[in-house]
């Protein structure tokens, strides 16, 4: 049996995304899910986009770049999630310990 302790792929979204979801619920006073556009539902203005971009760069410890400003990647805490594993590499990092070319 192996004792692998490395976390698994889901296991490091489920993380992030957890981890967002707490953010938005407790910054925005009102409980949001993976899957809720708080831009769409009027809760958020362009002030608290850039809060949310700074709290991304701050608790990932990664650089939003200006071509990185893609509305998109900002509207749920699951595309949150898939920009920050994008940026810090995490699914590269996961290609490369699931078969190395």
């Amino acid at each position: 049996m192996s004792h692998d302790t490395e976390p698994t792929a889901d296991a490091i979204t489920d993380a992030i995304t957890d981890e967002i979801t707490a953010f938005l619920t407790d910054a925005l006073r009102r409980p949001i899910g993976p899957d809720d556009d708080y831009f769409e539902l009027g809760l958020v203005d362009s002030l608290f986009a850039l809060e949310l971009v700074t709290y991304v760069e701050q608790r990932f410890a990664l650089t939003v770049e200006v071509e990185d400003l893609d509305l998109d990647s900002f509207r749920t805490a699951h595309r949150l999630t898939e920009f920050v594993r994008r940026k810090t590499g995490a699914d590269a990092a996961q290609r490369t310990h699931a078969g190395d070319h």
